[in-house]
């Protein structure tokens, strides 16, 4: 049992809570028991799992058997030290530290069936986890996002997310410029969000493969997607709204996409 602070492994998981940390090492760290074992079921890249069992709660048996069958390595620690490495104010008793996903172009298999989902500078960690959630429920495989989006490892990010992180294929960095290359190579329909667009409801999204763009809360799309040759597409609102959150709006898009292909 780990019980010091000043433990190395202590010391380097609480590291991995700053941006620099986690790109440097290619790792992140996920909190709960939910979030925990939601990494187990989807075959994440655990490295190892950190737990306080002085108060040990009845999920710890079934999923530390799930631990021995993968060989993922365990720790227990005090309550002190657990909540010295976790980012919540709060820590219900778990962590795990995870090897951070290295996607490239060529793990995109487009196919007549496949939605690709480009998020422009999304800034808030809550909407950006929210999106990757209900991206991954909607039947999107892939997503792309620019150099003005949140940090995908930011904690906030990956709370929200519920393990949705796990099962997409995240392409992070990706500059507008050689997305919309990639779309075109590939023979995608690129549609984008914007207030001035048709209304989604009248829009064809039937017919092939799919690219929708979702831009900045405030700003919307970037001038390349906007000065770009693609479709723009606009939710219908009533009683004088101007606009809704990114992420309901982007829930809202891609459940149109849905209703037209009838994939669910």
């Amino acid at each position: 049992m780990i019980e010091s602070l000043q433990n190395e492994q202590v010391k380097y998981v609480v590291s991995l809570q700053r941006r620099k940390a986690r790109e440097q090492a290619q790792l992140f760290v996920i909190e709960g028991w939910r979030f925990v074992e939601e990494g187990v079921l989807r075959n994440a890249p655990i490295k190892k799992v950190y737990v306080c069992l002085e108060r040990e709660p009845a999920e710890w048996q079934p999923l530390l058997r799930k631990l021995i069958e993968r060989g993922i390595p365990f720790e227990e620690v005090d309550e002190r030290v657990l909540r010295k490495m976790c980012a919540t104010e709060e820590p219900q008793g778990i962590l795990a530290v995870v090897r951070q996903a290295n996607y490239s172009w060529s793990d995109l298999h487009i196919n007549p069936e496949a939605v690709m989902l480009i998020l422009d500078g999304i800034q808030d960690p809550g909407n950006l986890g929210t999106i990757l959630r209900t991206a991954l429920a909607s039947g999107v495989q892939y997503v792309c996002l620019t150099p003005g989006t949140v940090d995908l490892y930011n904690p906030k990010v990956l709370r929200s997310t519920m393990g949705a992180v796990f099962s997409l294929v995240l392409l992070s960095g990706k500059q507008p410029e050689e997305i919309l290359d990639f779309c075109r190579k590939q023979g995608l329909n690129v549609f984008m969000g914007d207030i001035q667009g048709v209304p989604v409801f009248q829009t064809k999204l039937s017919g092939g493969p799919l690219a929708l763009v979702v831009g900045n809360e405030g700003k919307g799309p970037s001038p390349a997607f906007r000065e770009a040759d693609i479709q723009r597409v606009t939710i219908p609102m009533a009683q004088e709204v101007e606009s809704l959150n990114v992420a309901m709006a982007t829930g809202i898009l891609l459940y149109e996409i849905v209703r037209q292909r009838g994939f669910l």
